[in-house]
């Protein structure tokens, strides 16, 4: 059983990864040992995105009324069908992910790897009954759910990530312990969902290190649909019946048949025999250099196992990167202007550095915004919110920073991506068209003001 190439783990990072390393020729062997698609197809961003979209939908309905529509009677789902339809997506997107790879000639293990050592510039694995003798190797183990020391927590049946996307009925109260990405995402689900959610956060903010101007934006709009958010508060213990919780020295319990545990994920760096190499590792996840090759020469890092980034979005591009320095094709990983996305309703995007990051590190920046409402077909097909959009730019006038909110600024934060990525300045992206109507033309007009 000997291959050119090993990758463990088969998420984004490392399917993207073997297509192209088996279409350029390299005999490739890729191991999961869960399921195809890693948690983003399975367990993260597709069904998540899948479960926004229905709520979305629903939200529309209901406001169906402020662009001339009626609806006769009230708005009514169906969980169990929304439910069913996010399964059939992920169905049919991990069959997808599966053809590719056999089209492209990957060999699939469906099992557990192991790293059994190297020796003469052979790296040996093991999977099953079988061992495998690789030239190089990719690892891409992903991450895994953190669950905080919070007393009581191991005495109840709590969700994480994964068990709030299988649920079978709503319940009645929610309690998110963590504001970030994920808790934000599920908040905004299950308050359309008519569920009464409380989330709880340690920082002063939602949304972590994201702009805490749109941030706090987005919070409040969903304060306004009922979600309570209580800022700068710990947990101290969880019941069946709720969260205790404490600030400023007092002490209260949020009542919730359900509690969410979401503060975050770390990398997997255990249970493969990653010691065997004595690869190099910084904080969390596994050290790399710019072209993602770890202290080992033959071996490579890519997606959450890194520690750096953890996006699925950011996990294909490093993958794409270890292949082609594999392949000895020039490329190098950059993460100058990685997007990043909350997929509410409005939607909350960002790219590039925000402004808490620049004066905390006393960078002189100058900072251009305006309402999406400058943006007329954003006006046309937004009756229930305003939105922002915001460009950061450095002495030189380079645009080196880029925050909005509303929709649909998912599909549109990676032209400023692109703008921070190529270090064009103002004047620079000014000349660009851009078509009208549409909302990105915002970003032309804040170039402007």
């Amino acid at each position: 059983m000997e291959f050119d190439l090993a990758i463990i783990g088969g998420g984004p990072a490392g399917y993207n990864a073997a297509e192209k390393a088996a279409s350029n020729g390299l005999k490739t062997v890729l191991f999961e040992k869960k399921y195809i698609g890693g948690v983003c197809l399975n367990e993260g961003c597709i069904p998540t995105k899948t479960l926004l979209y229905s709520a979305k939908t629903l939200d529309n309905i209901k406001t169906a009324n402020k662009y001339g529509i009626s609806v006769e009677g009230e708005a009514t789902f169906d969980i169990g069908k929304i439910i069913s339809r996010k399964d059939k997506v992920v169905k049919k997107l991990t069959a997808g992910v599966g053809f590719k790879l056999s089209a492209n000639g990957v060999t699939v293990v469906n099992g557990a790897a192991t790293i059994l050592g190297d020796e003469n510039g052979t790296i040996r694995i093991s999977s099953g009954n079988e061992t495998y003798s690789v030239k190089y190797l990719l690892l891409s183990t992903g991450s895994e759910t953190v669950i905080p020391p919070i007393k009581g927590l191991s005495e109840i049946e709590y969700w994480t990530s994964k068990e709030a996307l299988e649920f079978k009925e709503l319940p009645k109260s929610l309690a998110i312990i963590g504001g970030g990405v994920i808790g934000i995402e599920f908040a905004s689900f299950f308050n359309s969902m008519g569920v009464n959610v409380n989330v709880i956060e340690m920082l002063p903010e939602i949304l972590g290190a994201m702009d805490k101007e749109t941030s706090a934006m987005l919070r409040a709009d969903y304060a306004k649909k009922g979600v309570k958010f209580h800022l700068n508060t710990k947990v101290t213990e969880v019941t069946k019946s709720g969260v205790t919780v404490e600030k400023d020295g007092k002490t209260e319990t949020i009542e919730a048949d359900k509690i969410l545990v979401s503060v975050g994920r770390r990398p997997i760096i255990k249970g493969f025999g990653l010691e065997k190499l004595n690869i190099e590792l910084l904080k969390n996840g596994i050290k790399v250099n710019e072209y993602m090759q770890t202290s080992h020469p033959q071996v490579y890092a890519a997606g959450d196992v890194t520690g750096f980034s953890l996006l699925a979005h950011t996990a294909i591009r490093e993958g794409e990167v270890a292949i082609s320095h594999i392949l000895g094709e020039e490329d190098k990983m950059s993460y100058k202007a990685i997007p990043g996305v909350v997929y509410t309703n409005p939607e909350i995007a960002g790219v590039g550095k925000t402004e808490e990051e620049l004066t905390a590190n006393g960078e002189p920046f100058r900072v251009l915004k305006l309402p999406m409402a400058y943006a007329g077909r954003f006006v046309a097909e937004n009756e229930t919110g305003n939105g922002l959009c915001k460009i950061i730019v450095d002495s030189n006038e380079r645009i080196i920073g880029c925050h909005m909110l509303g929709n649909p600024v998912s599909e549109l934060i990676v032209i400023a991506g692109i703008a921070i990525e190529n270090g064009d300045t103002v004047e620079e992206f000014r000349k660009h068209v851009y078509p009208h109507p549409t909302v990105s033309e915002i970003i032309h007009e804040v170039l402007f003001s």
